[in-house]
């Protein structure tokens, strides 16, 4: 699947240009400042709303980055890494369940030219 990244709206342009940026900086080792991400947006060739920069800078001196990068969570479960390998077994258990109270749903009998005898 190819996206189309012109396609894209201005706002969607700007927060993956600085979430690259940002993967960028933290993949070379560097500090994730504003004027960082800034200037490895500006050396892309893109453009982005200044005030982009400094709102990652900010969220990211908030969070252990590679903590967030490494923690694999299905989607929808908002647990993390946290839950470890009692988490994984609790949802595989949840699927078993889910998938037991499936029902086959019965579309009527017969075949498909009314008859009974299945010919």
């Amino acid at each position: 699947m190819t996206l189309a990244l012109a396609n894209i709206s201005k706002e969607a342009h700007d927060e993956a240009c600085v979430t690259y940026a940002a993967l960028i900086l933290q993949d070379a080792g560097a500090d994730l400042t504003s004027d960082k991400i800034a200037e490895v947006v500006a050396a892309s060739g893109n453009e982005v709303e200044p005030y982009w920069a400094p709102m990652f800078a900010d969220l990211l001196s908030k969070v252990d980055v590679n903590d967030l990068l490494t923690s694999v969570s299905a989607p929808g479960s908002g647990g993390g890494a946290a839950g470890g390998a009692a988490g994984g077994e609790a949802a595989a258990e949840e699927e078993e369940e889910e998938e037991e109270e499936e029902e086959e749903v019965d579309v009527g009998g017969g075949n498909l030219f009314g008859d009974d005898d299945g010919y």
